[in-house]
């Protein structure tokens, strides 16, 4: 398998109609690392949209893969792009919304519990293995008794809609920071944030 590319997958759900919601955080963050290579995505057949290219110049190769499948079934494009690109479940990198980090807050690990996040519960089945990466991008606990499904299907509040691209951009830093640098370089320079 090849060591050298990275399959960075942003977990959401499709349409416009999720576009903005808090659950869709990982797509737009790939969609900030697009903008950042400079491509477009383009349909793939593993039901996916897919972007090849290079973090930073001379940086690590990476596809950018944003699944045209439901959150809670992220594992069947996330698997058949792994197979399709030859990459070890080592090199994938789950970037994903997460109730249990403040707003704001960026958290980075391998392996581990999939914490109730059905659409990583659905990639670790398809890999058969927890041992990928997971970018944790804080979107806070729901206020009052609302439930956890409701709150993620919602958009961001206007307060956080104002920091939004903060926290995107830092969340794209911090995907770059784990390809390039390693993912104790990475943890270091955002779970140190102070936030």
């Amino acid at each position: 398998m090849s060591s050298e590319t990275w399959l960075v997958v942003g977990l959401g759900n499709p349409g416009p109609d999720y576009s903005h919601n808090r659950h869709n955080v990982g797509q737009m963050v790939l969609d900030e690392l697009a903008a950042r290579i400079g491509g477009s995505f383009k349909s793939h057949k593993a039901r996916a949209q897919v972007l090849e290219g290079r973090l930073g110049i001379g940086g690590p190769r990476v596809v950018l893969a944003k699944p045209l499948s439901f959150m809670n079934v992220s594992g069947g494009p996330t698997s058949a792009l792994a197979r399709f690109f030859d990459i070890a479940p080592d090199h994938v990198v789950a970037v994903h919304d997460e109730i249990d980090i403040p707003f704001g807050a960026i958290k980075l690990k391998i392996g581990g519990g999939e914490g109730g996040h059905n659409g990583l519960r659905d990639i670790s089945k398809a890999l058969g293995t927890k041992d990928y990466y997971r970018v944790r991008v804080g979107v806070g606990r729901p206020p009052g008794r609302m439930d956890t499904a409701d709150y993620v299907l919602r958009d961001f509040s206007g307060t956080e809609k104002k920091e939004l691209p903060f926290l995107i951009g830092d969340a794209a830093d911090a995907v770059s920071a784990l390809a390039e640098d390693g993912l104790v370089t990475a943890q270091q320079k955002f779970h140190s944030a102070g936030k």
